[in-house]
């Protein structure tokens, strides 16, 4: 399947190449270009990476918790209460929250305090929620 796709798409850069719409003179030439800035944006890795950060970020009870750390720091047991949790879903969202570096954790005996690692991040969820349409 994936050498009948690739044919495909062949064919049509070829179109498009062949309607100078884009810059290039040679299909292959510019097939094998675009693989090279693809591959140049960003490693693997690094694409990972960003890809658990915004499905953390998909959740709204995860963006719920984040916009209430934003006010102050809680425990574990005020998170539970407003937004009416059991322990477990609390925990699970604050631990998926915390692996990927938004919010961090302070003990105070056997108490667990979460707080924003970085005030910021409201910020710009704001401004990206804000700009669209």
């Amino acid at each position: 399947m994936t050498h009948k796709r690739d044919r495909r798409t062949s064919k049509r850069l070829a179109r498009l190449v062949r309607s100078a719409i884009c810059p290039a003179e040679d299909a292959s030439e510019y097939t094998v270009e675009l693989r090279q800035l693809a591959t140049r944006l960003s490693s693997e890795d690094e694409i990972k990476r960003k890809s658990r950060l915004f499905k953390a970020l998909s959740d709204p009870t995860r963006l719920k918790i984040l916009a209430l750390l934003s006010i102050r720091e809680m425990c574990v047991c005020e998170i539970m209460v407003a937004l009416e949790l059991t322990q477990p879903t609390a925990s699970h969202h604050l631990g998926i929250l915390q692996r990927e570096g938004l919010v961090t954790d302070r003990h105070d005996g056997k108490w667990v305090f979460y707080s924003l690692n970085d005030q910021r991040v409201i910020q710009q969820i704001e401004q990206i929620a804000e700009s669209e349409p």
